[in-house]
């Protein structure tokens, strides 16, 4: 009787173990982000716990006008939560946005990013016409003697990005993104060993050529 029993007690036993995890992961999963909550603290901050509202530098809906300062409307959420728990940890160096990131729970920051990824970025302009035209060619083509992959690779041909993998770039600031080019570049920003990789073998004109043709992207 044993014998004849015992594969079926043995699969009824796994399968009630099944069950009973997968309950468990969904009484204990983390909550949604909370885009509402995300707003508040976007644009008002947390006095009682010393968080300053984004919105003094990046803008309403995150259509920062300081070009050193990049605008985040229509950001993909994940890539955004990546970057505030990096500016937290360190891992991504930057005074200010390290000091006001220390003060956002894991919560916070995903309800920031939820809050901006659901906003509409307003299109930029590209500033120098001699550049484009150069910029066009590396962000779409890459520079094949220096192994400088096609930009559009990865962000997509409009600068889109890839949700979760690839950051939204159509319309940013020429300065912020020249900036964190040659900050990959130096050494100065680490927090992605692929970009790193790829600015070294990048010249100053060819990264504010693309840093252009980026700006104009729709």
């Amino acid at each position: 009787m044993n014998r004849v029993f015992s594969p079926f007690v043995k699969s009824l036993f796994v399968a009630m173990l099944a069950v009973s995890s997968i309950a468990y992961a969904e009484e204990h999963k983390a909550p949604a982000a909370d885009a509402a909550k995300g707003e508040q603290l976007y644009g008002s901050g947390d006095a009682a716990r010393g968080v300053i509202a984004c919105v003094g530098c990046h803008g309403p809906a995150g259509n920062s006008t300081i070009t050193q300062n990049p605008k985040l409307g229509g950001q993909h959420a994940a890539y955004v939560a990546k970057q505030l728990a990096d500016f937290k940890s360190g891992q991504r160096n930057n005074p200010i946005m390290g000091g006001i990131a220390k003060g956002l729970s894991d919560e916070d920051m995903k309800n920031i990013a939820a809050f901006l990824d659901k906003q509409e970025a307003k299109p930029g302009a590209a500033k120098n016409k001699d550049t484009v035209e150069a910029g066009k060619k590396i962000y779409r083509a890459g520079i094949a003697e220096k192994n400088v992959p096609a930009c559009a690779g990865c962000h997509g041909a409009s600068g889109a990005g890839i949700p979760a993998q690839f950051a939204r770039l159509a319309g940013q600031h020429q300065d912020y993104t020249t900036a964190q080019l040659t900050a990959f570049r130096q050494g100065a920003r680490k927090n992605s060993v692929q970009m790193v990789t790829i600015a070294k073998r990048m010249s100053d004109d060819e990264i504010q050529a693309v840093s252009d043709y980026i700006g104009g992207l729709k």
